[in-house]
């Protein structure tokens, strides 16, 4: 139980990190982070499988790159629901997708 909660607050703290290094993305507090990481997490377990397999031929035919597309928007819908939080384009919701992408590589050896 320690280390889910280690892992909300060290997601919480990338959202954060992102915030801070990308311009188009701006997060009020540490409360909003840590909600929008509940979004992500819910927008990841029912909504992306979906998506992904709807959009399947495409992933297919781009040879997986749509798949950043997928998470860019996916992470804009995250940003649109909470409050707090702040995403203004497409370019910085990629650019943002991909850093916690990589980010979520080291949270998760936690």
């Amino acid at each position: 139980m320690l280390n889910f909660f280690l892992k909300w607050i060290a997601y919480a703290f990338a959202i954060i990190f992102i915030a801070w290094i990308i311009p188009g993305i701006s997060v009020e507090n540490f409360w909003s982070a840590m909600l929008v990481c509940v979004v992500i997490a819910i927008i990841n377990t029912f909504i992306k499988p979906v998506v992904k397999f709807i959009s399947l031929p495409v992933n297919f035919l781009t040879l997986g790159l749509f798949s950043f597309v997928i998470n860019a928007l996916l992470f804009m819908l995250a940003g649109a629901i909470t409050p707090g939080v702040d995403i203004d384009g497409f370019l910085s919701a990629l650019i943002g997708s991909i850093i916690l992408s990589i980010l979520s590589l080291g949270i998760n050896k936690i």
